[in-house]
């Protein structure tokens, strides 16, 4: 079952890494997907933060092909991988589910986050950057990403104005990033991503500036980097 669960895991994050040929052009809600139409929804970060994907796609098949390789019946390594591959299969449709339904896919990723962040609560202590590093990079863009989807879809469907929409997902998901990142007591690559996806957000209500949710993004980021669960001790 070892060496199955291995196969199975790189298999999903090849095939994941693989799911943006099956929605091409896609490059998020589209407004029009929405009852109320939102241009540029302040949840949303700058574009070129969703280029960390890419780091994610390759760590994700390098870390799992390593597990297959060298570690498959290696005890450190077993908990952590069926909740990596659940996470993973939902992942691998949720882009073409996005571009016909924001309201499943936002449930959808909202699965690949528990199941996230639940392999990442059972990575071992063996081979932290090919075992823990790239769950840790995935959990944490899936916890802004899955926020950001709630943001939009809170926004879009008329529930709240965007800027409530906003200041609810992010404090969701500073409460989640903090929570996690303090529990862990390692895994800094968890917290540095959702920085990376909070700077985004601020680089994009940079111009016109927006201080609500500029300055939430800001308290986040302070918030993590003030933890001392970051050791990797």
């Amino acid at each position: 079952m070892n060496r199955l669960w291995a196969i199975l895991c790189l298999l999903a994050a090849v095939a994941f890494a693989a799911s943006p040929a099956l929605a091409p052009g896609f490059n998020g809600f589209e407004p029009t997907q929405f009852p109320v139409p939102i241009e540029n929804p302040p949840v949303q970060p700058a574009g070129y933060a969703f280029a960390i994907w890419g780091l994610i796609y390759v760590w994700l098949i390098i870390g799992t092909g390593f597990g297959l390789l060298r570690r498959f019946d290696d005890p450190d390594w077993s908990p952590m991988r069926m909740p990596l591959f659940v996470s993973l299969a939902v992942g691998t449709a949720w882009l073409p589910v996005a571009q016909l339904s924001p309201l499943i896919s936002t449930v959808m990723i909202g699965v690949m986050l528990g199941a996230a962040l639940l392999s990442l609560f059972r990575v071992g202590d063996t081979d932290r950057w090919l075992q823990q590093a790239p769950v840790a990079i995935y959990a944490g863009w899936l916890t802004a990403a899955s926020c950001v989807a709630l943001g939009v879809i809170l926004g879009g469907y008329g529930w709240l104005p965007p800027t409530p929409a906003a200041l609810i997902s992010l404090a969701l998901a500073l409460v989640i990033s903090v929570v996690v990142q303090y529990r862990l007591h390692r895994a800094p690559e968890y917290g540095i991503t959702v920085i990376w996806a909070l700077v985004g957000v601020i680089v994009a209500n940079s111009q016109p500036f927006h201080a609500a949710v500029s300055g939430l993004a800001l308290l986040g980021i302070i918030a993590i980097l003030g933890l001392r669960g970051t050791d990797t001790e």
